[in-house]
C-alpha cells in the first residue's frame, strides 16, 4: 500500500507541530541560554518544513529523473523474494538495535555502542565498508560533542571515555 505525498506530508506537518508545541511548553533552565525546549523546537520546525515540501511535491521531478536513470542503468529491479527468505526480517533491526543500546550502553559506553549501531545501520542501508567505517567512527564522536558540550547531557563513558 502506498500513501500519497499529501497524506505523508500532512502527517509530518502535524507531527512537527506537536513536537514544537511540546518543546515550547518545557520550562527554561535558570542561568542557561539553551534549555530543554530548543531541541524539540528545532526538530518540530524541521519536520514542518519537510512535510510541507513533501505535500507540495517539491523535488518530485528530481526523484523521477533519478529513478529513470537508475532503471536505465540497472534494468528491472530485483524483488525482495530474490534477496533471500530472511530479507523481510530487516524490519526488526531498529528495535533490536534500540534494545542493544539500552542493555549495552552502561558497560560499553556511548561511543562504542553508538559506533556499533551506526555501523550496522549503515550496512543494512546498503553502504559500502569504505563509507560505513568512517561514518561509524565520526558520527558518534560528533553526537557526543553535541550532547556533552552544547546540550550538557552526560553520556556513559564506558570503555572509551572522551577527553573533554
Amino acid at each position: 500500500m502506498r500513501l500519497s505525498d499529501k497524506i505523508t506530508g500532512s502527517f509530518l506537518i502535524v507531527l512537527g507541530a506537536l513536537a514544537a508545541y511540546g518543546g515550547s511548553r518545557l520550562p527554561p533552565v535558570p542561568g542557561q541560554q539553551v534549555g530543554p525546549n530548543v531541541f524539540p523546537l528545532i526538530i518540530g520546525f524541521a519536520l514542518i518544513a519537510c512535510g510541507m515540501m513533501i505535500a507540495l511535491g517539491i523535488g518530485r521531478k528530481f526523484e523521477e529523473e533519478a529513478e529513470a536513470e537508475l532503471a536505465a542503468i540497472e534494468g528491472p529491479q530485483a524483488t525482495s523474494e530474490s534477496k533471500g527468505p530472511l530479507f523481510g526480517l530487516r524490519v526488526l533491526l531498529p528495535p533490536a538495535l534500540l534494545i542493544f543500546y539500552v542493555v549495552g550502553v552502561e558497560k560499553l559506553g556511548f561511543i562504542p555502542a553508538a559506533a556499533i549501531i551506526t555501523f550496522i545501520t549503515s550496512l543494512a542501508l546498503g553502504a559500502r565498508l569504505r563509507l560505513a567505517i568512517p561514518v561509524a567512527i565520526l558520527a558518534p564522536i560528533g553526537a557526543h560533542l553535541v550532547f556533552y558540550k552544547l546540550l550538557r547531557v552526560p553520556l556513559p563513558a564506558g570503555l572509551l571515555p572522551m577527553p573533554w
